[in-house]
């Protein structure tokens, strides 16, 4: 069985360590496993692998948490020593909370009318019939069997998905029991600029230095540039939050800000890079010239007195020294 190195969420920890003592039946829930979910990753539509914590005991389980399991691979081969095992993958996989709305997307998205009409309200299961049949569908046709029609049911079945449809979907309750969806991208492009609006006032943006690095270099810390330093923040975010979006809903959000003023601070930046490389080399041509002189200046001087008179030794009767290289 192959092993890879992983940092666990404290919830998964505790569960597999009452798991592995027996405390863990005092949950009959807990009996269940975890399983894995391979669903399209919003940004891209290739299969990832989430993991649902819905199933964790009460006690552990503090929210409807969907985790993203990633891998960050090194760039050269390496292996990890935990103990006395060797374990040979350098792989290290790391659980991170998504939010759910972004799986959704492209999932509603197969629903839509091909003609670019409104689609009719439907109900939950109508919508999960539907995009899963999709799905599935697509990625049989393109010999990827990755995506099953189960995990993707599985996931609508899961109550942090449905309250993340009312967050990209219109909702009518038609009864005390029966609620109808329609996908509005409108909707979805506000939530989005919510987000947009959290990450500017997140702490950890001024803490990045990645971050703060690319400000700087477009010149947008000094004094007097406070608008231009505020579209950038906001640029950077949209950019941060593009990372789960498909290209389409990126453009989208991207459009719905005036980032003219940024731009065309930027292109003056790049055209005042662009005319002093220009004249950089002129000023290398006059520095070679000045040490081109120079050499031959100092080839010019005269030479020791020690070479001086090794030129006036007699060499009458001396060995030539393509003598000693002859054959025997």
């Amino acid at each position: 069985m192959t092993l890879h190195f992983s940092l666990l969420p404290t919830d998964i920890i505790e569960f597999l360590s009452m798991s592995i003592d027996g405390s863990a039946s005092q949950w009959p829930e807990s009996k269940v496993a975890l399983n894995l979910l391979r669903l399209p990753h919003p940004r891209t539509g290739f299969p990832c692998l989430f993991l649902p914590l819905e199933k964790l005991p009460s006690t552990l389980n503090q929210s409807n948490i969907l985790l993203e399991i990633q891998a960050v691979s090194p760039p050269e081969e390496r292996s990890w020593i935990v103990g006395e095992e060797c374990i040979a993958d350098g792989k290290l996989l790391m659980m991170t909370p998504v939010d759910p709305a972004f799986l959704l997307i492209r999932i509603l998205q197969a629903t839509q009318p091909v003609d670019g009409s409104t689609s009719q309200f439907r109900t939950a299961d109508d919508l999960i019939g539907e995009a899963a049949k999709h799905i599935s569908s697509s990625s049989e046709s393109e010999n990827n069997p990755a995506l099953q029609l189960e995990d993707i049911i599985e996931f609508f079945s899961l109550a942090c998905t449905t309250n993340a449809l009312t967050r990209l979907c219109d909702m009518k309750e038609i009864s005390s029991e029966i609620a109808v969806y329609r996908y509005s991208q409108s909707k979805f492009l506000e939530y989005l600029r919510t987000k947009v609006a959290h990450l500017q006032k997140c702490s950890a943006f001024d803490e990045s230095q990645t971050l703060t690095r690319g400000l700087a270099k477009e010149g947008l810390m000094e004094d007097g540039k406070e608008e231009l330093l505020n579209l950038a923040r906001t640029h950077a975010c949209c950019d941060l939050v593009a990372q789960y979006l498909p290209s389409d809903i990126r453009d989208v959000l991207l459009n719905s800000y005036d980032f003219s003023k940024l731009q065309n601070h930027i292109e003056a930046n790049k055209e005042q890079i662009i005319s002093n490389l220009a004249a950089a080399p002129k000023t290398k041509a006059k520095a070679e010239g000045k040490s081109t002189a120079a050499d031959k200046k100092r080839k010019a001087g005269k030479p020791s007195q020690g070479v001086e008179k090794l030129k006036k030794a007699n060499t009458t009767g001396m060995a030539k020294l393509s003598s000693f290289f002859g054959k025997a």
